[in-house]
């Protein structure tokens, strides 16, 4: 399943969204290049701003790229990169490749527009940096020695879904649904979307912890799972803009 619009519209322009969307965009074309992470020295620059868990769980430790390798707290290591705390906000604005920038846009563009509308710009810019910080402590508490770098706005925005799905339990999203070479455009409640997605990040994140190679194939699932999490328990500290509809008299933000 694909989103490509919901079918709830906005009383104002959302200009965070907007703008985190473009410092994104930016800071891929032109800080990164495509390429792997490691063994690759024009990455350098995301070993330096990444947030890698091993730094985390051991202060005073920092990792770096040693020959081909990326060690931590070896000797002959360079450690050129920021504060360990820095990275926990800047990894938010990197991203592993262009498909992981467009789908992580895409799905803030889509639901990131009503959370701001709900909760207004400087309670959403807090809630969307909040949501990073509690996914990232996730994907630390479960993985403490990882020390390749977690990256993108996944854990941001997945925070923005998990608000979104209790602010809008009725809206609907234009969804393209693909199969092989069989593909159609329906429309499907939220709540299935995003129900949906945040069991695929359960059953891939415990199939990750069974398996003793590390079956995530470089995706933290669990920074997914942190996000969302935070988002459902957070969100109506930060929605302020309620409305009555006429019909059940449920409360919903306006839009």
């Amino acid at each position: 399943m694909f989103p490509l619009k919901d079918n709830i519209p906005t009383d104002r322009l959302p200009v965070v969204t907007l703008t985190l969307i473009a410092l994104n965009v930016l800071v891929y074309l032109l800080l990164q290049r495509p390429g792997s992470i490691l063994g690759d020295p024009d990455q350098q620059f995301i070993v330096d701003w990444g947030a890698i868990p091993y730094e985390f769980s051991h202060p005073g430790d920092q990792c770096g790229i040693l020959g081909s390798q990326l060690v931590c707290d070896g000797p002959g290591v360079e450690v050129t990169g920021p504060p360990t705390v820095l990275t926990a906000f800047s990894s938010m604005f990197l991203h592993g490749g262009l498909l992981h920038l467009a789908g992580n846009m895409l799905f803030l563009w889509i639901f990131g527009n009503n959370v701001e509308d709900a909760m207004g710009r400087a309670r959403f810019v807090a809630f969307y940096l909040l949501g990073g910080l509690a996914a990232l402590g996730l994907q630390i508490a479960v993985g403490p020695d990882e020390i390749v770098p977690t990256v993108g706005a996944s854990g941001a925005v997945a925070g923005v879904l998990g608000g979104y799905i209790l602010l809008y339990p009725r809206a609907r999203v234009v969804t393209l649904i693909f199969i092989v070479f069989f593909f159609t455009i329906i429309e499907l409640p939220a709540t299935l979307i995003l129900g949906f997605w945040f069991f695929q990040q359960i059953a891939f994140g415990a199939l990750d912890l069974t398996n003793p190679t590390g079956g995530g194939g470089g995706v933290a699932y669990f920074a997914h799972i942190g996000g969302f999490l935070f988002g459902l328990v957070a969100i109506r500290l930060f929605a302020t803009r309620v409305k009555d509809l006429p019909f059940g008299g449920a409360k919903y933000p306006v839009y």
